[in-house]
């Protein structure tokens, strides 16, 4: 299958070289064409994994966006939430008739890239969906080699418009077949566990992150009374999803810790492989790391504009959001990813049901 992998990035790598090393032709894009450094002349990543060290060739490696989405099937989105309104308005041209855009993961993301190819007058059916996780725990190390330290095994997956779910999911499943099919896009938004994991990790351990020149949040950083409060904040995840009606699976994050339990998106002993690696015992600047950035600022703040929305309350979620803003000295609510933000507020909730299910009027 054809393939644009958008970004530079962890994620973007992990993906070029897993979809490539599956057989699909791929083309990577980023920006920045040197920023490739030896890749731009190889086209060969080092992928480390459990199985071996291999280079991989990637069939095309460009910074020219019609060359990259040019007859591609899916394009793969594996990038960070705060960079979607940008980008979406740079692929907004670029998109064709029955093109899908996955978002791993997404934080409501779709709806950007969609909006952004109808406000220009693309008239193409584009179909966007997301998942709750990058398919792949992984960190490059340069930029001709990265490591795979986890493959997702479980990747469930909203599509939008709803109704076009049957022609979008099986492109995505022919590269992910770990994806598992939910509803719509604000299923899939809701099964974020960024927005989950990383702000009680990294506003807890404060003081580690601003000491040490680097710590690990998941290992040293990851004790009983910070499980406690994310088991907290999740509890509200899963109570807000039941309130918009939808229904299990939940993807609770206590899986993720807990081998005896329904297995999560990354499978058994995920968490132990992850500290293992040694890979995220790095150093955290609390006002710019995309922990702050995208899962605080868009991906909690998000959580928070749908629970004041229906009338829900979300104390745990209101309260870090509140650290959050004390600490980078600026209100993450008003800046970040809302439905007010997104020019939804106002929509009631069967309205948002029909866009979700039939898409943005063109």
């Amino acid at each position: 299958m054809e393939i644009a992998i958008i970004g530079g990035g962890h994620g973007c790598y992990a993906s070029a070289v897993s979809l490539t090393e599956q057989g699909h032709n791929v083309r990577l894009w980023r920006r920045n064409f040197a920023a490739f450094g030896y890749v731009q002349n190889s086209n060969i990543i080092t992928l480390t994994d459990h199985k071996s060290e291999r280079k991989i060739k990637i069939p095309i490696i460009t910074d020219n966006l019609e060359i990259a989405m040019r007859g591609a099937e899916l394009v793969v989105l594996p990038l960070p939430c705060h960079t979607h309104s940008s980008l979406a308005q740079l692929l907004a041209p670029y998109w064709t008739e029955g093109q899908v855009g996955y978002l791993t993961p997404g934080s409501f993301g779709s709806f950007i890239y969609a909006k952004s190819a109808i406000e220009i007058g693309n008239k193409a059916n584009i179909f966007f969906a997301e998942t709750g996780t990058l398919p792949y725990l992984a960190r490059k190390h340069g930029e001709d080699n990265v490591r795979i330290s986890v493959y997702a095994t479980r990747l469930p997956t909203g599509v939008y418009p709803l109704k076009y779910a049957d022609r979008a999911f099986p492109i995505i499943q022919k590269a992910y077949p770990a994806a598992e099919q939910i509803t719509d896009i604000l299923d899939g938004a809701l099964m974020n566990a960024g927005p989950i994991i990383h702000p009680p990790l990294i506003m807890m351990n404060a003081g580690p992150l601003e000491h040490f020149d680097v710590w690990d949040i998941h290992n040293e950083g990851t004790q009983p009374s910070i499980r406690s409060v994310t088991d907290v904040l999740d509890q509200e995840r899963i109570s807000l999803r039941e309130a918009l009606g939808y229904g299990a699976p939940h993807f609770p994050l206590k899986n993720h810790y807990d081998d005896t339990q329904e297995e999560w998106m990354y499978g058994n002993t995920s968490h132990e492989k992850l500290t293992d690696s040694g890979d995220w015992r790095e150093n955290i600047n609390l006002h710019t790391h995309r922990y702050m950035r995208e899962d605080t600022a868009l991906g909690l703040a998000f959580l928070c504009s749908l629970g004041r929305w229906i009338g829900h309350p979300m104390p745990v979620s209101e309260g870090l959001l509140a650290i959050a803003s004390g600490i980078t000295g600026e209100s993450l609510y008003n800046s970040g990813r809302s439905l007010e933000s997104l020019g939804l507020a106002n929509l009631s909730q069967n309205e948002m049901r029909e866009m979700l299910a039939s898409g943005i009027t063109k």
